[in-house]
Formats: structure tokens, C-alpha cells, sequence
């Protein structure tokens, strides 16, 4: 980050939207890619639960505890001195009480310097999401598809298409926007809804399998640059692919060592 340049802050992320400035966030998971990505320039790094499956090879994100998100956020935030930083609400540490997302919001706020929280859900989340920004935590929401649910869902399916859901999910846009949320996921919906809600909406939208429309994209690292194999979303644009070139870096490194080629003597200590 050069000395003209400054750490983004919840306003500054609004004041993108007004100004017709995309945004373009990635998660981080660990220090390197973090600094990494904040190096790139990127606006927003979330540290998401999404690590539960990328990093830590779960199938859903459901095993994220709170110790986990926050071990992931210090890594992060020691790489990061530009983007704005926000971090996944785990599973149950927000849902059950208005007291207990207070208490596990404010505890990654007070042992990281994560800039803000993100949570899943629509108008039955708007109290939760008003009780947090009242106390000085930002809030960014996430509708849609939001994986937390996927014992619901039954698979990562697009949202939205019926009209009758569809509506919904614009009602708890605006519901979300009016409780204080500084902005919006929207996840795996119809082009057309994600277009409906980023231009009804004061605050920003960003996208992950919703269109173009959108005031800003996501998408989660590993999955962008070719890492995880397990499955490709179709919203997802490889700009890279480190899976290849790191099995291919990983067998020269076995055929050398089986040859006894590395070290080689440049490599090595004398006395």
C-alpha cells in the first residue's frame, strides 16, 4: 500500500456505490493470501466460514465454531493494512439470541481488528442486525443462497426464481437495509432479481452467482484461482490454475529428491 493510499473503511464501501465504483472483495483463510490479495488491491477480504469447507475440508460450512473464525481473522488481519475486512458470523453463534450475537460479534471484534461482521438471513434477522450496528458493529447481510442453510435447501440451488420468493427476497433486502446493514450479499439468484434489489437499495450489493448487476463480486479464493477441486460453481471464472501447477512443483520435488538432484551443491553449506 503506497503512503497516498488508506485502510477502507464501512464508509468508504458505501460511498463506491454512490460513486459507481465496483468492488471486488475475495476471502482469505491464512496471512499469506491475505497479504497477498490486500496487496492486489482488493476493497473487501471476508474471512469466511466458507474455510470450513477450503480450508479445512468439511462439506458444508455448518463445522465453523467461533474459536475457528477467529484463529482464521487474527491470521488474516496481521496480512491487511488496505481492504476492509469483515468476517462470517458462524453457524448458531447469531441465530439463537439477539445477547448471544452481541457477545460473538463483539468478541471478534475486541480479539481481531476485523472492521465488521457478516450474517445470513432476511427480516428475521433485522433486530439482531439493528441491536449490532446500534452498539458501533457494522453488519453486512447475506441472502439468497446462504449455505448456513443447506440441511433446509437440500442443495446449493439458485433462489428466487418463483415471484412469490423472489418478492420475499426483496423485502428483506429492504428490511436488512432499513436495520442499519452496510451492505448485501446476494448469492446464486436470477440476474433480473439481483438487478430489482441493487437498484432499489441505497446500500451496496455484492454478487456471487448474481449477475453483472450487482455494485460489487465475490468469490471465494481458492475456487478463483483454481485451488479446490472438489467441485466448480458455474459463477465461478478460474484466473488461475495452482492445483496443476502445485502437484506439478510437488512431483519435480519428489523426482528430485528420489534422484538424489536436491539439493544440489549451490544449495548447500560448507564448513
Amino acid at each position: 500500500m503506497s503512503s497516498e493510499e488508506k485502510k477502507l473503511t464501512v464508509p468508504d464501501i458505501i460511498g463506491m456505490k454512490t460513486r459507481k465504483e465496483k468492488i471486488a472483495a475475495l476471502t482469505a483463510y491464512d496471512f499469506l493470501f491475505a497479504s497477498l490479495l490486500d496487496q492486489a488491491g482488493l476493497d473487501i477480504i471476508l474471512v469466511g466460514d466458507s474455510g470450513a469447507m477450503v480450508f479445512a475440508g468439511y462439506n458444508t460450512t455448518l463445522p465453523m465454531t467461533m474459536d475457528n473464525i477467529i484463529y482464521h481473522c487474527q491470521a488474516v488481519c496481521r496480512g491487511v493494512s488496505h481492504a476492509l475486512l469483515v468476517a462470517d458470523m458462524p453457524f448458531l453463534s447469531y441465530q439463537v439470541s439477539t445477547e448471544d450475537a452481541v457477545r460473538n460479534a463483539g468478541k471478534i471484534l475486541k480479539e481481531t481488528t476485523i472492521d465488521a461482521v457478516k450474517i445470513e438471513g432476511g427480516e428475521e434477522m433485522t433486530a439482531t442486525v439493528n441491536r449490532l450496528v446500534s452498539i458501533g458493529i457494522p453488519v453486512m447481510g447475506h441472502l439468497g443462497l446462504t449455505p448456513q442453510h443447506i440441511k433446509q435447501f437440500g442443495s446449493y440451488t439458485v433462489q428466487g426464481r418463483s415471484a412469490e420468493h423472489a418478492n420475499r427476497l426483496l423485502n428483506d433486502a429492504r428490511a436488512l437495509q432499513d436495520a442499519g446493514a452496510f451492505a448485501l450479499v446476494l448469492e446464486k439468484i436470477p440476474i433480473s432479481l439481483a438487478k430489482q434489489i441493487s437498484e432499489h437499495l441505497k446500500i451496496p450489493t455484492i454478487g456471487i452467482g448474481a449477475g453483472p448487476f450487482c455494485d460489487g463480486q465475490i468469490l471465494v479464493t481458492p475456487d478463483m484461482l483454481g485451488l479446490f477441486e472438489k467441485f466448480k460453481p458455474k459463477f465461478v471464472r478460474q484466473y488461475a490454475n495452482l492445483a496443476e501447477a502445485v502437484k506439478k512443483a510437488g512431483s519435480q520435488y519428489l523426482h528430485d529428491v528420489k534422484e538424489n538432484r536436491f539439493p544440489a551443491a549451490e544449495e548447500s553449506f560448507e564448513n
